[in-house]
């Protein structure tokens, strides 16, 4: 049994009300929502908002308000799967409004094989000063070693075939995983970089990264928005 957990959030510090703006005039959470039903998983909506709840009451999506004081989204999915009989979840973020289906399919693959956390990435030279942007280094194996929001590796000469790593920030767990997750106290690593997936490498859990080269761009900007409708205006998407 598996599903796509969306947890979304009604307060935002950048960006006030965020799942609720619109992008070539729909709800951002929308074009989230209406991705991910497209796949043909079943997907599941957390959030701690009416009114986040209402802009999707028309699709077939399943709704589960959780407490607003829980502190991430990742806490927001296992609030909402605590109870139900489930295998494998995908943590897709609210904020992302591009989904594909073969993405989905290879990230519940890789847990059906016996990974315990696994997640996406992109080659992209552009991510490489953006702090925004997080960026991996892998082992030769596909494992992160570590995510940052400096620029990784360091490249001490110019004359290397290293190519950064843009982390997209979809998670797929093991629903057991999740749990102990979420139970898990914050790391000093975590912490100083404000990046919850490293503490599970704090606590020894591995995350397989599969590079993908479809296109995602989460939105936590304005400049953003104008991104994100200018490549949905180009792939002709509504």
């Amino acid at each position: 049994m598996r599903a796509i957990v969306i947890p979304s959030r009604l307060s935002s510090t950048r960006l006030p009300e965020k799942p609720l703006l619109r992008i070539k005039g729909k709800p951002l959470i929308r074009w989230v929502v209406e991705g991910c039903l497209r796949t043909g998983e079943r997907v599941i909506l957390a959030t701690d908002s009416e009114r986040i709840a209402e802009v999707v009451s028309d699709l077939e999506v399943e709704v589960i308000l959780t407490p607003p004081e829980l502190p991430s989204g990742s806490d927001r999915v296992a609030y909402a799967v605590r109870n139900m009989d489930l295998d494998f979840v995908i943590n897709y973020q609210g904020d992302e409004p591009f989904v594909y289906e073969e993405d989905i399919k290879r990230i519940f693959e890789e847990l059906e094989r016996g990974e315990e956390v696994v997640t996406l990435g992109v080659r992209e030279e552009e991510c490489y000063e953006r702090p925004s942007d997080v960026k991996v280094v892998l082992d030769r194996r596909g494992y992160a070693l570590y995510f940052s929001r400096s620029p990784i590796p360091f490249y001490r000469s110019k004359n290397t075939n290293v190519k950064p790593i843009k982390h997209v920030g979809i998670y797929g767990f093991r629903k057991e995983t999740l749990m102990r997750f979420v139970s898990m106290e914050k790391g000093r690593l975590e912490e100083a970089e404000d990046l919850e997936q490293l503490r599970l490498l704090e606590n020894g859990i591995r995350i397989k990264l599969l590079l993908t080269e479809n296109y995602y761009h989460g939105v936590d900007t304005r400049e953003d928005i104008d991104i994100v409708e200018k490549r949905l205006s180009r792939e002709n998407k509504t």
